[in-house]
């Protein structure tokens, strides 16, 4: 059982994280370049922030099946996220991606045969509703699209949470470096097929995605899912949706529509409310009361 100190510790880690993650927005919406060539330099970047990290450290890299699955999923969460960022709104894009933990609800059914209570499968209809408000703005094909593939990246950091939750220091560490290792591998050589222009802008931007948006928050995620209960994981990240619409709007004017707003204040509620009544069902359970 962790101390309540080393869970403050986390939580905080967790909070600094989900802060840094949602500057993702403002340098992505600054680069004239390809979604996935995007997605490339930046975990290029990242990944050499986490290896100076880990041989700093100590920790190993371990090639183990938990460390290349987390892997994947995690090259793949950068590629539906940044991709989604350029074909839809960034608000529409990370409150989508929010959805991740109904995702880990329907997975922990499915593959651990966890069961459904009916407060569950409630949270499943709402934030299903909360969604489909976004596809009642003017939405042209390519923001219908965008929604998608942020969904999608919402399914691909489920896995992630998943596998990440359930590996020791070393695979969780060095499923991160395999993530970024992954998506560089793919999204770095595509400059030859897509024009990326060179600029002081995008040069700052993708350092800017690479270091303080991914690297470094990767590292805290890393250290703070270890100890972070799952009440206050869940809560502290909602900090991320809620930051980077609004950064996105001050530093590129960008403003959500009318519809994506209500929706996405009914996904981050139905969510986060369904956390809080999980922690507390949980919590009741292993410790009833005695008469």
């Amino acid at each position: 059982m962790a101390s309540s100190s080393s869970q403050r510790r986390s939580i905080g880690l967790m909070a600094a994280c989900a802060g840094l993650w949602s500057i993702a927005g403002i340098f992505i919406k600054m680069l004239p370049w390809n979604a996935l060539v995007i997605a490339g330099f930046r975990s290029l970047i990242a990944a050499v922030v986490v290896f100076v990290f880990m041989r700093v450290t100590g920790r190993r890299i371990k090639l183990n099946s938990a460390s290349l699955l987390s892997g994947v999923f995690i090259a793949a969460t950068f590629f539906a996220f940044v991709s989604a960022n350029k074909m839809t709104t960034a608000a529409n894009a990370i409150v989508l991606q929010f959805t991740s933990p109904v995702f880990i609800m329907i997975i922990s059914a499915l593959v651990f045969h966890q069961r459904f209570h009916r407060t569950d499968l409630i949270t499943v209809v709402v934030t299903l509703f909360g969604i489909s408000l976004f596809f009642f703005d003017k939405l042209g094909t390519g923001k219908m699209i965008g929604n998608g593939i942020a969904i999608l990246a919402g399914l691909f950091m489920a896995g992630m949470y998943v596998i990440t939750g359930r590996t020791d220091d070393d695979s969780r560490m060095s499923g991160i470096l395999f993530g970024h290792l992954f998506t560089a591998v793919v999204g770095v050589p595509l400059i030859f097929v897509f024009p990326t222009p060179i600029s002081s802008t995008a040069i700052v931007s993708v350092l800017a995605l690479g270091v303080i948006q991914l690297g470094i928050p990767y590292i805290l995620y890393g250290l703070a899912v270890k100890e972070c209960p799952p009440l206050a994981c869940s809560l502290v990240g909602a900090i991320e949706p809620l930051l980077n619409p609004l950064w996105v709007f001050i530093f590129n004017g960008e403003q959500p529509g009318k519809f994506a707003l209500l929706g996405g204040g009914i996904v981050i509620a139905a969510v986060t409310g369904w956390c809080v009544w999980r922690d507390r069902f949980v919590s009741v359970n292993q410790n009833p009361v005695k008469d």
